[in-house]
């Protein structure tokens, strides 16, 4: 039984919230112009399902494309950083420094560079999801215990060598458990530049909407973009569980 509402838990949390959603919005008479209630979103997601679900595809396809480069540029960058203590110091303040300026400010820029399109989105979305990727591997390469290195190169291993065969697959919970982090906030990064500078893709219908008046249309593409952001974290954790399933077994069985 524990199982079963386990399994249903998300589902019964997500429709209680619509249901309080909608009798909040039916008791107090909230105008449908400052909150409209999820039926009259879901209605307004099924009139204008053609444009949603092209603009949907569009955000997705920007999305994976700049998370794409984050995971590229990411993953290179904390095996740099990790490898060498020093680059690890010089580098991190620099990198502290990029992250913190925010992203909606460098959206400007990149439009004067390349343009209103996907282009900006693309980097938008690569900006603001690559730092947890280089913070989480240069962070398993770094936290590695001095006493296993010490051990692997009285054996005769090389520095190349304990990289490869013990660093980088002992980063790997870092690296999944970061890639679930960056998926949403590569989405983030999407709908913001869609939002400043772009002729597609959900931030863009949300944008139109709102300059319309078209509250519950907005809400509808504010449910299609946590629906992607969810089934994307999914895919993510999914890939993580698959593929470090080692570094879980000892809770597994603590579990069980």
């Amino acid at each position: 039984m524990s199982a079963i509402s386990e399994r249903l838990s998300p589902w019964l949390f997500t429709i209680g919230i619509f249901v309080f959603w909608e009798l909040t919005c039916r008791i107090f008479k909230i105008d449908r112009f400052i909150l409209p209630t999820p039926l009259e979103a879901f209605q307004a997601m099924a009139t204008y399902w053609q444009p949603l679900l092209r603009h949907s595809l569009v955000t997705l396809s920007t999305t994976m494309a700049g998370f794409a480069l984050a995971v590229a540029f990411g993953v290179m960058l904390g095996l740099i950083v990790g490898w060498s203590r020093a680059i690890y110091r010089g580098l991190y303040p620099v990198m502290i420094g990029f992250n913190c300026i925010p992203k909606v400010a460098v959206v400007p820029i990149l439009i004067m560079w390349f343009g209103i399109g996907e282009v900006p989105a693309i980097l938008t979305a690569f900006l603001i999801s690559f730092f947890p990727i280089v913070v989480n591997v240069a962070t398993g390469l770094a936290t590695m215990e001095p006493e296993l290195e010490d051990v692997l190169r009285a054996l005769g291993a090389s520095k190349l060598d304990i990289m490869l065969k013990v660093g980088i697959p002992r980063t790997q919970p870092y690296l999944f458990g970061s890639l679930k982090v960056a998926i949403t906030l590569a989405f983030v990064g999407t709908v913001v530049s869609e939002t400043v500078g772009a002729n597609a893709g959900l931030g863009y219908q949300i944008a139109l909407a709102g300059s319309n008046f078209q509250m519950p249309l907005v809400f509808a593409a504010l449910l299609l973009l946590a629906v992607e952001g969810i089934a994307m974290y999914a895919v993510f954790a999914y890939v993580e569980v698959y593929f470090t399933r080692w570094a879980f077994r000892s809770s597994m069985s603590a579990a069980a």
